[in-house]
């Protein structure tokens, strides 16, 4: 379900993308800039609405629908996925037969003579 809606909603961003980037600015003419664009009805000079203006309103209505049940279906997943009632598995230890060996320290911590303690005198 939400592969499809996924993909719905990759397909929507693109063509919602091309319809408004094939529209034409309402400010295009020249005329618009030098004040030209004051005598424009109340709808436009158009009329009141193009084809590209319908399947960019439908575009934005469909791209705002499946923004909010992705945002829903993301908000309310299941933590069971992640935590769950099931213990870790428990961790195996390695046994062997074999005893071990002794090692000798290294030479160069030998350790010190034991101290003597001086000849005691006759006083």
């Amino acid at each position: 379900m939400s592969l499809l809606l996924v993909a719905v909603h990759v397909f929507v961003c693109i063509a919602l993308i091309l319809i408004v980037l094939l529209q034409t600015g309402k400010g295009a003419d020249m005329g618009a800039a030098f004040g030209g664009g004051a005598s424009q009805t109340l709808f436009g000079t158009t009329g009141a609405s193009t084809f590209l203006s319908k399947a960019t309103t439908a575009a934005a209505v469909v791209f705002m629908l499946t923004s909010l049940m992705l945002a829903y279906m993301a908000g309310n997943r299941s933590e069971g996925r992640l935590l769950s009632d099931t213990p870790p598995p428990a961790v195996q230890t390695q046994t062997t037969t074999e005893t071990p060996v002794a090692v000798p320290p290294p030479a160069d911590t030998v350790a010190p003579p034991p101290e003597t303690q001086p000849p005691a005198t006759g006083e």
